[in-house]
């Protein structure tokens, strides 16, 4: 019974700190379906990587908020706030997510498990022999609460996203990770460094300061990181 009252109270401190978020009140005044729509920008702001023209794929894309900014930020007469898109769409933007994401117009969306071999063969013939500029992977397991294995589930979805980028990526493009603070991050930092030139670690103001959520971003390939582009 104590267990069951300290979790309702736990619940309802999270929906009082949720509802009174500020960038979850600025989502809704925009129109994004998450306050995530904001950690890439913030990003994208501070390192320029999203631009008209690019390919970027979009990975552990539901709800569908960095869609939904990317789709913005890639039509040149969008307007200057908001989650709708305004203008035609200059690019191209591909998600991926395990479970079903509702449509954000322009964006082609595939519902699968990137784990799989045929669902990554289903995102590389949707990329039509095309290299992504950009590679976003705010992917993340449920987690369990048991350190080692949570730790070892995102290090296999960071790794995947690596991997991905390793051959589908161009040599100048960029890769942006979700990533968390604890015994799985150096490690996973390491593996940044052996695979891009440069890599920068951002933690966005509209990342929670309770959560040891961070991002990575990999700034051009490194040449023997590009070695599966050539066989």
């Amino acid at each position: 019974m104590k267990s069951k009252v300290k979790s309702s109270k736990v619940n309802r401190a999270w929906l009082n700190d949720h509802v009174n978020d500020t960038y979850v009140k600025l989502a809704q005044k925009d129109g994004y379906r998450a306050r995530a729509a904001y950690k890439l920008q913030e990003i994208d702001e501070t390192l320029h990587l999203i631009k008209p023209g690019q390919l970027v794929v979009d990975l552990g894309s539901t709800p569908g908020a960095w869609s939904q900014y990317l789709r913005r930020k890639m039509a040149p007469k969008s307007a200057t706030g908001g989650g709708a898109a305004v203008g035609e769409l200059k690019g191209s933007i591909i998600a991926l997510d395990l479970l079903p994401m509702a449509p954000v117009e322009d964006v082609v969306f595939l519902q699968g498990d990137i784990r799989q071999f045929e669902v990554l063969q289903r995102l590389a013939n949707e990329m039509q022999g095309r290299l992504a500029d950009v590679v976003l992977s705010d992917m993340a397991p449920n987690l369990s609460g048991i350190a080692s294995v949570d730790a070892a589930q995102i290090e296999n979805l960071v790794e995947l996203a690596i991997e991905f980028s390793q051959s589908h990526l161009k040599p100048q493009g960029a890769l942006v990770a979700k990533v968390f603070h604890g015994a799985g991050y150096d490690p996973l930092l390491k593996r940044f460094k052996a695979a891009f030139l440069v890599v920068k670690p951002i933690k966005p103001k509209a990342s929670r300061d309770k959560s040891s959520e961070t991002f990575l971003v990999g700034l051009g390939l490194k040449p023997l990181a590009m070695l599966s582009l050539k066989t």
